[in-house]
C-alpha cells in the first residue's frame, strides 16, 4: 500500500508496553495527584486544629475528633467482621460438589472468574461496608458522649418510673445499637445467601433439596439473630411510647402515652416481644431439626400478630372505647402531658393572675393616675428596629462602616441610675470600601470602630436619637475585629498596615496587637490556608511576613458554635461595654428531643416573628425539641475574639452531662463578674418558645385543655401583617412589684379573636432575685388587642388628619414598637410614630400615639399624650424646677418646715402609689399642695421685702 502520510514507510511497528519514560511520568503524575489530594485533606484538618488552638479550645477539637475516629473504627471493624465472617463461613460451608444442572453450570463461569480474586473480593466488600458503617457511627458522636457521660435528672417519668436521663441519654444510644445490629444482620444475611447460592448451597431450580444442611443452619442462625433483634426492638418500643409524638384534638406536637397507648399498644408490644423470642428460638432450633417448617410457621405467626395485636387491636380500642368518651379517657394522660411540658420548658412556675380587671379604676384621681403611668414603666420611644438608619446617617462617619438593621436594647448606669439604652457597633462594611481589591479587602480594611448609644426613653426635639456615647460608656477599646457583620477573613499584624479611626483621622494606620489569630509565618500554615481558602496569594504575597496572623470565624455566633458544638445558639448576639472592652453576649441553650410526655416544638417556627423576615435570623430552622434551658451565657471579645462560656443554669442535667464530656470548657457561674452581670438579660428566643407553649399550656385543667376553649395565640404585628408580634424589652413593673425592673413583654389574643387575651412579662434583669419569673395578666373585661388598638388609632379622625399632613411631599410614615403596659387595672398602649423625609432619608420621631381604655391621644410628645389620655398632669414629685424659675428663700424657718413637709408628703404619696391606696395618696397630695402653697407665700413675702427681687 502506498504511504498516505499517516505512518511509517518501513516495516510494520509492533505495539507493546509504554516506554520506561512514559511509565515513569505516569507514575510520577499519579503520585503527585495522590499527594495533592492528601494535602487538601490535611489542610482542612490542620487549619481546624490551628484555629481551635488559637482560641484555647483544643480539647474540644481533640475530644470530638477522637470520639469520631473511635466510633468509626469500632463500628466499621465490627460491621466488616460481621459481614466478612459470614461471607467466609458461607464459602467454607459450600458443598464439595455442585449439582449437575443447567443452573449450576451457568454459575460455574462466575465461580471460575472469581476464584483467583476471592481474597480481594472479600477485602473489598468488607472494607466498603466497614467504611459506610463507620461513617454512619461517627455521626453519632453526640449520642455516644451523652450516653457515656449522662447525669441523672433525679426525676422519673409517670408511666415506667425511670429517670428521665434514660430517655434523653440512654434510649437514643440503645436505638442506634439496635439499628446497627439490624444493618449487620441484614447485610450478613444477604451476603451469606449470595455466597451460598453462588457455590451451590442454595438452589432455586436444581432438583432435590433447595438448600444444604450447612446453608440451612447458617441462614437460620442469621434469621434467628434478626428476629431476636426484633424482639429487643419491641421491648424498647414500650419505652418509646413515652416520647412518641401523636395527634390529639386541640394539641400540636403532642408527646407521650395516650389511653390507647397504655391499654393497647403497651400490652401489644409486650406480647409481640414474647412471640418474637419464641420465633427466634425456633430459628435457632433449625440447627438440630434441619427443617424450615417450625420457624416459618413461627415467623408467619409473628407477622400476623403484629398486624392483629399491634395494629388492629389498638384501632378497635380507639374506635369503641376511646372515641365515644375521649375527653374522660384521655384526661389522666393530658394531665401528665401538661405537667411534663410545663417542666420541660421552664414554665411550670408561671404566675397567672386571672382576676386582673382590664379596666382602670374609675375612682382614681386623674393626677394620681397620670403619675402612676409615669412610674410604672420607662416607656421606650426609641425603637431599635427602626432607628438604625438614623445611627447610620448621624454616626456612620465613613462609607465602609455600618450598623445592624436591628439595634440592641441594654441598660447602662447614668448618674447612678439604670437607663434603658439603644446600642449599636460601627462594624466594617466590606461593600463600602472605595476600591475593592485583595489587599484592601483583607489587609487594610480589617475592623470596625466604636459603639454608639442613645437614650431609650426620650428623644430630643428634632426627633433623632439622643446620643450619649461618652456619658454612658466611658473609656474603652473601640476597635471591632469580631462582629455580626464581619464574615470575611483578615490578615493582620504583618508588614501591611491597617486603616484606623473614623472621621478626620480616617487615614491613620494601625497594626493589630491582639492575641487572637493563627500565625502565618510558618510556610506550612500559609500553604494550608491557601488551600483551605482557595487563595494562592496567601502562599506567596509579600504583604504577609513576620508577625502576620489570619483572623476568621469572626461572627460571635460562629465562634461559640465552634467551641461548643453541643449548644443551640440564640439567633441574636448583642454588644455591651464591660470593663473597658466591647463584649458580644451570646445566649446558648441545651436542648433534647427525648423528655417523656413533653410536647415538641420546632425552634425555627417558634422563634420567627416580624423581625426575622430579613432583619434577624431564627434559631436552627428544623431543630425539633421538647426540652430547653438557657444554660450557658457566652461572651466574645470584639477586639481579640476570645470566647468564654459561663454556666448559667446550675441545675440543668444536660449541661452537666456536656461539662463532663468537655471538662474545663465551661466556667462556673461564680466567675461571672458583676459588671458583666449588669448586662445579661433574659433571651428573646427562649421567651418566644415559652410564650408559644403558654398559649396552650397556661391551661392546667385537662378538660379545658382538651376542648381548647381557653387557648390563646400570639397576635400578628399590627404594622406587619402575617408575622407574629415580637417581644419587647423595657423597664416596667407588674402590679405585684414594688419597683421597675428590666423586663421582656408580649401579648396574647384569644384563639381566632382580636381582643386582648393576656399580657405576659418576664423579669429579664440577671441581677434580680426573680430573674426568669414569668407573670401573666388575664383581664376579666374585654379590652382592645394590639391590632384593635392600631385600628382605633388609624381610624381616629384627628390622628388620620395629622398623619395625612405628615405624609405630605415625599415623606413616609413608620410605626414604632407598640408597647403595652399594665396601669391601674387597665392596659396602656404606646406607639411612637416616625417620619422619614426626603432630605434626611432616615426616620425622626414626630408623634406619639397613646391609648388607655377607649381614650386616644396623638401628640408631639409622650408627656402631652399621657396628659390628654388621663386628663391630668404629672406632679413635679420633688424634681428640681427648670432653669430660670424662682427659688424660695432657704434660710427662713417657715421655708425649712414647708420643704420638710413637702418632702414627707411626696414620700407618703409614692408609698401610697406602690400600694395603690388612693385615699392615702389623695391625702398626701393635699399635704403636698399645702406645703407648696406655704413655700409660694414665703417666696412672695421675700420678694416684697427685697423690693421685688427674689429672696436669697
Amino acid at each position: 500500500m502506498p504511504d498516505r502520510g499517516g505512518g511509517p514507510t518501513g516495516p510494520r511497528m509492533r505495539v507493546g508496553r509504554p516506554s520506561r519514560r512514559v511509565r515513569t511520568l505516569m507514575t510520577t503524575l499519579g503520585v503527585l495527584a495522590a499527594l495533592a489530594m492528601l494535602f487538601v485533606m490535611f489542610a482542612g484538618f490542620w487549619t481546624d486544629w490551628l484555629w481551635y488552638r488559637s482560641v484555647h479550645y483544643s480539647s474540644v477539637f481533640t475530644t470530638t475528633l477522637g470520639t469520631k475516629i473511635g466510633l468509626f473504627a469500632v463500628f466499621g471493624v465490627l460491621m466488616a467482621l460481621a459481614v466478612g465472617t459470614n461471607i467466609w463461613l458461607a464459602h467454607r460451608l459450600r458443598p464439595p460438589l455442585s449439582a449437575m444442572s443447567a443452573e449450576q453450570q451457568s454459575l460455574d463461569r462466575y465461580r471460575m472468574s472469581i476464584a483467583p480474586y476471592k481474597k480481594w473480593v472479600l477485602l473489598a466488600v468488607t472494607a466498603l461496608v466497614g467504611l459506610v458503617a463507620g461513617a454512619s457511627a461517627a455521626g453519632q458522636w453526640r449520642t455516644w458522649l451523652q450516653w457515656i457521660n449522662g447525669v441523672p435528672f433525679h426525676q422519673k417519668d409517670p408511666q415506667f418510673h425511670k429517670d428521665i436521663s434514660f430517655y434523653t441519654f440512654d434510649l437514643p444510644w440503645y436505638r442506634f445499637l439496635l439499628s446497627f445490629g439490624f444493618a449487620a444482620a441484614v447485610l450478613s444475611l444477604i451476603a451469606a445467601a449470595l455466597v451460598h447460592y453462588l457455590y451451590g448451597g442454595l438452589r432455586l431450580t436444581s432438583p432435590g433439596h433447595r438448600a444444604t444442611a450447612a446453608a440451612t443452619g447458617h441462614l437460620a442462625v442469621l434469621l434467628g439473630l434478626f428476629v431476636t433483634l426484633k424482639a429487643v426492638a419491641y421491648w424498647l418500643d414500650r419505652y418509646g411510647l413515652a416520647v412518641k409524638s401523636s395527634g390529639l384534638k386541640s394539641t400540636d406536637g403532642w408527646t407521650g402515652l395516650r389511653y390507647v397507648d397504655a391499654h393497647a399498644y403497651l400490652p401489644a408490644k409486650t406480647i409481640l416481644f414474647i412471640i418474637a423470642l419464641i420465633c427466634a428460638v425456633l430459628f435457632f432450633a433449625t440447627l438440630w431439626r434441619r427443617t424450615w417448617q417450625l420457624p416459618v410457621i413461627g415467623f408467619g405467626l409473628m407477622v400476623l400478630s403484629a398486624i392483629l395485636i399491634g395494629g388492629l387491636y389498638p384501632a378497635i380500642v380507639q374506635k369503641f372505647q376511646v372515641s365515644p368518651d375521649e375527653q374522660t379517657k384521655e384526661a389522666p394522660y393530658i394531665a401528665k402531658n401538661i405537667k411534663a411540658t410545663r417542666e420541660a420548658y421552664g414554665i411550670d412556675k408561671t404566675k397567672v393572675d386571672d382576676a386582673y380587671p382590664g379596666k382602670g379604676n374609675a375612682s382614681t384621681d386623674k393626677n394620681a393616675l397620670r403619675d402612676l403611668a409615669s412610674s410604672t414603666a420607662s416607656l421606650r420611644l426609641l425603637d431599635p428596629n427602626i432607628v438604625s438608619p438614623a445611627f447610620q446617617q448621624e454616626r456612620q462617619d465613613r462609607g465602609y462602616y455600618q450598623f445592624p438593621s436591628t439595634l440592641a436594647v441594654d441598660r447602662y448606669k447614668v448618674d447612678g441610675k439604670d437607663q434603658d439604652t439603644v446600642i449599636g457597633l460601627r462594624e466594617l462594611n466590606i461593600k463600602g470600601i472605595p476600591e475593592r481589591n485583595w489587599i484592601n479587602d483583607h489587609f487594610k480594611y480589617t475592623h470596625g470602630y466604636g459603639a454608639v448609644t442613645a437614650k431609650g426613653d426620650s428623644v430630643p426635639k428634632g426627633g433623632g436619637p439622643d446620643f450619649q456615647d461618652d456619658k454612658v460608656l466611658g473609656p474603652y477599646e473601640p476597635r471591632v475585629y469580631y462582629g455580626e457583620k464581619t464574615t470575611q477573613y483578615s490578615i493582620v499584624g504583618g508588614p501591611q498596615k491597617e486603616l484606623d479611626k473614623p472621621g478626620d483621622e480616617g487615614r491613620e494606620s494601625y497594626s493589630y496587637g491582639g492575641k487572637s489569630g493563627v500565625d502565618l509565618s510558618n510556610p506550612v500554615n500559609r500553604a494550608a490556608y491557601a488551600v483551605a481558602f482557595g487563595e494562592p496569594k496567601i502562599l506567596y504575597s509579600g504583604a504577609i511576613g513576620e508577625g502576620s496572623k489570619i483572623l476568621y470565624n469572626r461572627t460571635p455566633k460562629a465562634r461559640v458554635e465552634a467551641v461548643a458544638p453541643w449548644l443551640t445558639i440564640n439567633s441574636d448576639a448583642y454588644p455591651a461595654v464591660v470593663d473597658g472592652r466591647i463584649q458580644w453576649i451570646v445566649d446558648a441553650y441545651t436542648t433534647t428531643n427525648g423528655y417523656p410526655y413533653a410536647s415538641r416544638t420546632t425552634l425555627g417556627d417558634t422563634t420567627a416573628d416580624s423581625l426575622t423576615t430579613g432583619q434577624r435570623a431564627v434559631v436552627a430552622q428544623q431543630n425539633r425539641v421538647n426540652y430547653i434551658r438557657n444554660s450557658v451565657k457566652a461572651t466574645v471579645d470584639a477586639y481579640d475574639g476570645s470566647v468564654k462560656l459561663y454556666q448559667w443554669d446550675t441545675e440543668d442535667p444536660v449541661l452537666k452531662t456536656w461539662m463532663k464530656a468537655f471538662p474545663g470548657t465551661v466556667k462556673p457561674k461564680s466567675e461571672i463578674g458583676s459588671k458583666l452581670k449588669d448586662h445579661l438579660r433574659y433571651p428573646q428566643d427562649l421567651f418566644k418558645v415559652q410564650r408559644e407553649l403558654l398559649a396552650r399550656y397556661h391551661v392546667t385543667d385537662p378538660g379545658a385543655f382538651y376542648t381548647g376553649s381557653q387557648r390563646w395565640e400570639v397576635p400578628d404585628d399590627p404594622t406587619n401583617k402575617g408575622n407574629a408580634v415580637p417581644p419587647y424589652y423595657l423597664s416596667m413593673k407588674m402590679p405585684d412589684q414594688r419597683k421597675q425592673t428590666f423586663s421582656l413583654t408580649t401579648t396574647f389574643t384569644p384563639k381566632n379573636r382580636l381582643n386582648l387575651g393576656a399580657f405576659m412579662a418576664v423579669d429579664a434583669d440577671a441581677r434580680s432575685d426573680e430573674y426568669g419569673r414569668i407573670r401573666i395578666l388575664q383581664p376579666k373585661a374585654t379590652i382592645w388587642g394590639p391590632s384593635q388598638a392600631q385600628s382605633s388609632f388609624n381610624s381616629d379622625p384627628a390622628a388620620a388628619s395629622e398623619i395625612k399632613l405628615l405624609r405630605g411631599g415625599d415623606s413616609e410614615i413608620e410605626y414604632g414598637n407598640l408597647l403595652t403596659v399594665p396601669v391601674n387595672g387597665g392596659l396602656l398602649y404606646v406607639e411612637p410614630v416616625y417620619v422619614r423625609g426626603a432630605r434626611t432619608n432616615y426616620p425622626l420621631l414626630k408623634k406619639v400615639f397613646v391609648t388607655y381604655g377607649e381614650k386616644i391621644a396623638f401628640k408631639d410628645t409622650l408627656g402631652e399624650a399621657l396628659d390628654e389620655v388621663f386628663g391630668g398632669q404629672q406632679k413635679p414629685g420633688g424634681k428640681q424646677p427648670p432653669d430660670g424659675t424662682k427659688q424660695p428663700p432657704a434660710g427662713n424657718p417657715t421655708v425649712k418646715q414647708a420643704v420638710k413637709d413637702a418632702q414627707d408628703a411626696y414620700s407618703a404619696g409614692q408609698k401610697a402609689l406602690e400600694k395603690q391606696d388612693w385615699e392615702a395618696y389623695g391625702k398626701a397630695q393635699k399635704d403636698l399642695k399645702d406645703a407648696l402653697d406655704r413655700l409660694a407665700k414665703a417666696e412672695a413675702q421675700a420678694e416684697e421685702k427685697n423690693g421685688g427681687k427674689p429672696g436669697s
